[in-house]
């Protein structure tokens, strides 16, 4: 049995946790750049909101994200004597990592972003509303994207983890499927070729952008 049996005999199945997976990423990626973006936004303007968000960024950054995971789906639980869905926990989870990630992108952004391009607008005329939307807000998305394009591709790397605690995710499919029929080979290079296919042309798109448009803007 190759490749293309296991997934014409098995695709139902390979399709129910791919719609969980593209589940999970539309709440982590959802909650993610948007939460976050604000919180990025709030942290440039609000010395002590910079202060908190690097502080639970950093303390997140030194804990392993499957440790944080557990912590939350076991003895969280535990101690506040509720049982949620592992998918909530998981989302969740995922979703706060994602959102101090693009926090700290768009903050250090707005932070970077050089005084002159500001003191260029108010020279020409510009009200503070043009200077956000013609000068700082395409500059900024310009410098951000790629980076934020790959933050999300290791998001979706991450839903992974999610299987360790019983989410019907693509790679716990994968699993039950190589327990049934023990072909660890087939299956994970199939599993190996949906993330090739999805991420790959991320990558690449995130590689021109940087390519083409990142640049210091800062330089003369």
């Amino acid at each position: 049995m190759n490749v293309f049996d296991i997934l014409a005999n098995y695709y139902p199945a390979f399709l129910k946790g791919l719609s969980v997976t593209l589940q999970l990423c539309a709440v982590i990626w959802g909650s993610g750049l948007i939460l976050g973006s604000l919180l990025g936004l709030a942290g440039a303007k609000i010395a002590p909101v910079a202060f908190a968000s690097r502080s639970i960024s950093f303390v997140l950054g030194s804990v392993p994200l499957l440790v944080f995971l557990f912590w939350l789906h076991y003895p969280a639980q535990a101690m506040f004597d509720v049982v949620i869905d592992p998918f909530y926990t998981a989302a969740f989870t995922f979703s706060v990592v994602n959102i101090f990630g693009v926090a700290d992108v768009v903050r250090g952004a707005l932070f970077d972003f050089p005084r002159q391009y500001l003191t260029a607008a108010k020279v020409t005329g510009l009200t503070p509303r043009q200077t956000v939307f013609k000068i700082q807000l395409p500059l900024i998305l310009r410098e951000i994207l790629p980076t934020l394009m790959l933050l999300q591709v290791s998001m979706l790397h991450v839903t992974l983890f999610a299987s360790l605690i019983s989410v019907e995710e693509i790679f716990r499919v994968a699993q039950r499927i190589n327990a049934q029929i023990y072909r660890p080979v087939e299956i994970y290079t199939a599993l190996g070729v949906f993330f090739l296919a999805v991420c790959l042309p991320v990558n690449g798109f995130a590689y021109w952008l940087k390519k083409r448009y990142t640049r210091n803007l800062s330089e003369h």
